[in-house]
């Protein structure tokens, strides 16, 4: 998968990039309203979920389908890693076997092929959630000036999504993010992982966008989901 492979590729200089993604990790944990001693983390990374949890766990699963993320996630008795894509059933008939009481995603579920599936899948689990997923106005701005649709959901539809399949709250966060110069601001989208590293745009368009983009700045906004 071509995505997977970006972010294997990446994994180098993704914790000096990833800034956005430590937030959104934080402030999910801190409004979990439960400390679950066996968690799934859906999406994992290389740990911005499993470094926030401050209690005692009995067991840890992250799930993510970049090699190279996993290799640098925290790992002990209570914590195991697992290759595996959200987008292919067969890796929840793989875990169905697993003791969870709680699964997680933090900035992950964005880019699944088909989300409406993945969230039927976890319904099955029948256990609490906490989510953390980027809708269309990350990048705003930079969308409107290129003239091109966002690749993300927003949030209206990912709300009519996840009402189908769980009865949850909905918190909705944004955030901007400041550089020093345009270059950094558009080696940050490259590397950090949060544009998916989809490409929509030409080398020429691409050069266009860089000189015409008037800020140093870039805005994202995150749709946070609980269990009540």
């Amino acid at each position: 998968m071509k995505i997977a492979k970006e972010f294997s590729k990446h994994a180098l200089y993704y914790d000096s990039y990833n800034t956005i993604q430590k937030k959104v990790a934080r402030k999910l944990i801190a409004d979990m309203k439960s400390k679950p001693k066996n968690i799934l983390d859906l999406g994992c990374g290389k740990g911005a979920v499993c470094n926030e949890i401050s209690w005692k766990i009995d067991n840890f699963v992250g799930v993510d389908f970049a090699e190279a993320m996993l290799s640098s996630h925290p790992k002990s008795d209570a914590i195991t890693c697992k290759r595996g894509n959200f987008d292919d059933t067969q890796l929840f008939e793989e875990l169905k076997n697993e003791k969870f009481d709680y699964i997680i995603s933090a900035s992950a579920l964005q880019w699944s092929v088909d989300i409406d599936k993945v969230l039927n899948s976890l319904s099955n689990f029948n256990l609490p959630i906490s989510l953390a997923i980027f809708t269309c106005n990350t990048f705003k701005t930079l969308h409107k000036i290129a003239n091109v649709q966002p690749l993300l959901l927003c949030s209206d539809d990912i709300k009519k999504i996840a009402d189908r399949y769980f009865k949850v709250k909905y918190e909705l966060v944004s955030y901007t993010l400041e550089f020093n110069s345009k270059h950094e601001l558009f080696q940050y989208i490259k590397k950090s992982g949060v544009s998916g590293s989809r490409k929509i745009l030409s080398y020429k368009q691409t050069r266009k966008l860089i000189n015409e983009y008037p800020h140093n700045v870039l805005e994202f906004e995150v749709l946070f989901i609980h269990s009540v």
